[in-house]
């Protein structure tokens, strides 16, 4: 969180608070000021008063800034962990959101009007949502199970059939991906959403007939739904984008092989559904191997594609936040800092480029990514997938690979020069875990829940915080205000 905040004094630019955890947060410190707000005052007047007051220190999952007379940051405030939504039926439905859109616009204030319905369908035409959040598993490298505090929470079938009758109805929307770690992870609770989306009618017509979505699963939990993928197919699901990582559970182990891997695309297309696998690359894995065993990226993805495979993303390890392998990935010397005079950016950490590695060629397994790509989406293949498709979705296939060149030629046009700087060499590694600059500290002095080992600690202000210039305070109004807890479950980070 310490990102949004500077710590260059001569420069003092901040957010003014940083928001660590899911829609409640930021709706719960929306209805403390608001409830203290006075008439015809700003909002960030508003935010300003209940920072000096304390008004937000009993809202879990906030950071904001203690500043100086000229605004520059001098410590940060952590508000704690934040107390997860229960159920998430209770989060506010996402036809009021895409009702708020900005109209796409090269102004830099807000337009008067947001985007009008009617337009929706054009700038957005495939519409995310959170139907599920939480896995079971704990690979290491992954950040999922500390971000949920290792609990599976969803929607009721209930409510996410309503959310798909609304947003079409209101916006024409017909595409829909749900943004699950693993939407297959509860068995029981994934029958209940499957057989009641399989039951639900839009204009009279199942909904099969009137939206398409897909979704993230594991190889593990879609065996342990085969008996029931003929409703999952009558839902409207076509596409799973299957956490493979590695057929032969080098990498990480989650229940799948080389066996049970093509018996779930097997099981997937016989019931008209895409399996779209995604694959890990890493420092042992050769790009070709021999023997019986597909180790190499190269054998697992030829395995893929003959077993049904529509779709392949390979991604390379890279430190995730949160992960057990995170502070490893650092103290280890395997983080880059720079290569070839090149700094490692944020928008380097997404897999696309290799930033952390001990393979003695690092190109090579950035040339190895373009290489898996370009084996799996060319026009052999796409001539091939017109006469002969994987899919028996109407052109499924063919569309996808035409998708997947495009692609191929968009991310060797941002990572071909990365290879280049590797194969130069000068790699700079960090040793350490990256860690805020500014002093942190937990409210009433208590450690920081969001700082890392490093970071400076903050002793607890005993002057008052400098007023802002343009604030007046609002006589007659409470500092604080009542907040509907309701749903919320305090949770512990272990």
């Amino acid at each position: 969180p310490w990102d949004v905040f500077s710590a260059d004094r001569r420069d003092p630019w901040a957010a003014d608070v940083a928001v660590t955890g899911e829609e409640f947060v930021l709706l719960s410190l929306l209805e403390v000021l608001l409830s203290i707000r006075a008439t015809d005052e700003s909002l960030r007047k508003t935010f300003i008063r209940a920072r000096n007051s304390g008004s937000l220190d009993d809202i879990p999952g906030l950071v904001y800034a203690r500043t100086d007379d000229r605004g520059a940051t001098e410590e940060l405030v952590d508000t704690g962990v934040q107390r997860l939504l229960g159920d998430l039926d209770e989060l506010p439905h996402p036809v009021l959101g895409y009702g708020l859109l900005e109209p796409p616009s090269a102004r830099t204030t807000l337009a008067a009007r947001a985007l009008p319905a009617h337009r929706i369908n054009r700038y957005s035409p495939i519409g995310s949502l959170v139907l599920t959040l939480g896995c079971k598993f704990a690979c290491p490298y992954c950040p999922i199970p500390a971000y949920n505090q290792r609990r599976y929470r969803t929607k009721s079938g209930a409510r996410i059939a309503d959310e798909f009758r609304r947003l079409h109805k209101a916006y024409g929307l017909r595409r829909f991906f749900g943004a699950d770690d693993n939407f297959f992870n509860d068995k029981t609770q994934a029958i209940e959403i499957v057989e009641t989306l399989a039951r639900t009618e839009i204009d009279g017509r199942p909904i099969r007939k009137r939206i398409r979505w897909g979704t993230e699963v594991t190889v593990h939990d879609t065996l342990q739904l085969k008996d029931h993928l003929s409703a999952v197919r009558k839902a409207g699901l076509r596409m799973l984008w299957i956490g493979v990582e590695d057929m032969t559970a080098t990498l990480v182990k989650k229940g799948q092989s080389v066996d049970k891997t093509t018996e779930t695309f097997r099981l997937l297309r016989q019931h008209g559904i895409c399996p779209m696998p995604m694959m890990m690359h890493h420092d042992e894995q050769p790009l070709i191997s021999r023997g019986p065993k597909p180790y190499g990226l190269l054998n697992q993805i030829r395995r893929l594609r003959k077993a049904g495979a529509i779709s392949m993303q390979v991604l390379m390890l890279v430190p995730a936040t949160g992960s057990k392998l995170y502070d490893e990935t650092y103290t280890s010397g395997m983080a880059y800092e720079s290569a070839g005079g090149r700094r490692v950016e944020e928008h380097m950490l997404g897999g696309n480029h290799v930033v952390a590695s001990h393979h003695r060629k690092p190109w090579r397994k950035q040339l190895n990514i373009l290489v898996a790509y370009a084996y799996f989406y060319n026009p052999a293949r796409f001539l091939l997938a017109l006469v002969r498709p994987k899919s028996t979705l109407y052109l499924a296939d063919a569309v996808w690979q035409l998708v997947g060149m495009w692609g191929l030629a968009q991310t060797a046009r941002k990572t071909f020069g990365w290879a280049v700087r590797l194969w130069r060499g000068n790699i700079r590694r960090k040793t350490a875990v990256p860690t805020s600059r500014i002093p942190m500290r937990g409210v009433n002095g208590a450690a920081a829940d969001h700082a890392l080992p490093g970071t400076p600690r903050a002793e607890r202000a005993v002057r008052e915080q400098p007023a802002d210039p343009i604030v007046q305070s609002a006589p007659g109004h409470s500092a604080r205000g009542s907040r509907n807890m309701k749903g919320v479950q305090p949770f512990a980070c272990t």
